[in-house]
């Protein structure tokens, strides 16, 4: 018997249904990288505000405010529309 006949498909053990996991798996694997890096992007603005005008600490502390509402909306706004494309999935997967 050949691997696809034990229903193993020609995706491997888990079929398509495996392959679809590791993409949003691959898709999600950068949200923590993009979020620090938002942060520094805002802090080093900051740092450069705050030298050119004197003003330490202000601008680096809106910065790491501004920088991690941002990188929070940017994470909120992925994981929201990957839950939406999953049930999206689950439901045209039931209504086979």
């Amino acid at each position: 018997m050949t691997d696809e006949s034990m229903g193993a498909g020609p995706h491997g053990p888990g079929g398509p249904r495996s392959v679809k996991t590791a993409l949003s798996a691959s898709e999600f694997a950068g949200i923590g990288i993009e979020f620090a890096a938002t942060i520094l992007i805002f802090v080093f603005l900051g740092v450069w505000l705050d030298k050119r005008f004197g003003s330490t600490p202000w601008f680096v502390l809106i910065g790491v405010v501004v920088g991690a509402a941002g990188g929070f909306f940017s994470m909120y706004r992925k994981v929201m529309a990957a839950q939406r494309r999953d049930a999206a999935r689950r439901k045209s997967e039931r209504q086979r």
